[in-house]
């Protein structure tokens, strides 16, 4: 990255005099960063050295990054050491982690209950959601890390804004052109068809299955799993029609739908929802296939 450097001229040339006091505030403002990082280091050791006086604890190591932070400090790993409980998750042990050694710890929560797919992160290796993973199913350190494959915007708080896009682009909604014949009729759901389609209308859109999808690392357009999921929800639900479902075809037919998966069932193995998202994508294959049958 290249540094701009302002032109000088005679009359804008500072003098030393007005160079110093500039000087010394970036003096006070490093000074500064090396004694808040002196407490971040000292603080880590007392608990440290009450961790090992305490074997009902849990040792977090916890990606560090603010890219707005004044003196652009590298990506690092904090280390915190959370007392044991029963039940404890990794949402758990992050939240006391910031509620008692770290207020300015980032990361996305909300309903604690696996519903909301607010929290998906990179734990121990794979992707999962920190309200839902037991402490105790994990081997210590507990490493905790942002979702791969996104932006970083602090922490463990990621971009989601691509993924949203992606979802956008199969028009995840419900749209039909053939109405039930009286003006108060509803329109049914057989139970088969509902059948079908139960498993995959459990999205939480957490983006788990988005960022471990080695196809969306590579290709930046590829609609990924989890809009075609969504595709998949819709395409093959019977009340939409043949029209609608024409239309939603045609959408995970483009060059970066539906024939860029590879089958590496990544996505299927970290869903938090146990959809079987790459059987649904092949599923959509075939009926790609057949649609486009219809017409030699």
């Amino acid at each position: 990255m290249s540094t701009q450097i302002p032109k000088q001229t005679e009359e804008s040339t500072e003098t030393d005099a007005e160079a110093e006091p500039a000087s010394k505030g970036d003096e006070r403002r490093a000074e500064k960063r090396r004694r808040a990082a002196e407490r971040r280091e000292q603080r880590q050791a007392e608990e440290a050295e009450k961790a090992a006086a305490d074997e009902s604890t849990v040792e977090l190591k916890v990606f560090r990054y603010d890219p707005q932070v004044e003196g652009k400090q590298e990506p690092r790993f904090d280390t915190f050491h959370v007392p044991f409980t029963k039940g404890m998750t990794v949402l758990d042990a992050l939240m006391y982690a910031r509620d008692t050694y770290d207020s300015s710890l980032t990361f996305r929560h909300s309903c604690r209950q696996a519903v909301c797919g607010s929290d998906a992160m990179f734990v121990n290796g794979g992707q999962k959601l920190a309200c839902k993973t037991q402490i105790s199913d994990l081997d210590e350190p507990v490493r905790v890390e942002p979702l791969p494959h996104a932006e970083v915007t602090k922490d463990l708080v990621v971009d989601m804004e691509h993924f949203y896009d992606q979802m956008e682009a199969v028009e995840p909604y419900f749209q039909t052109n053939e109405y039930p014949d009286g003006e108060l009729e509803e329109q049914r759901q057989d139970r088969e068809n509902r059948e079908k389609i139960k498993m995959s209308t459990r999205c939480i859109w957490c983006g788990a299955c988005m960022s471990s999808c080695n196809i969306a690392a590579g290709d930046n357009e590829y609609l990924g799993p989890a809009a075609i999921n969504k595709a998949y929800r819709f395409a093959m639900d019977e009340r939409e029609g043949e029209e609608m479902k024409q239309k939603r075809l045609e959408i995970i037919e483009q060059e970066h739908g539906v024939w860029r998966c590879q089958t590496q069932f990544s996505c299927t193995e970290v869903c938090p929802k146990d959809i079987p998202l790459t059987e649904h994508i092949q599923e959509l294959k075939r009926e790609a296939v057949k649609n486009n049958l219809k017409f030699w």
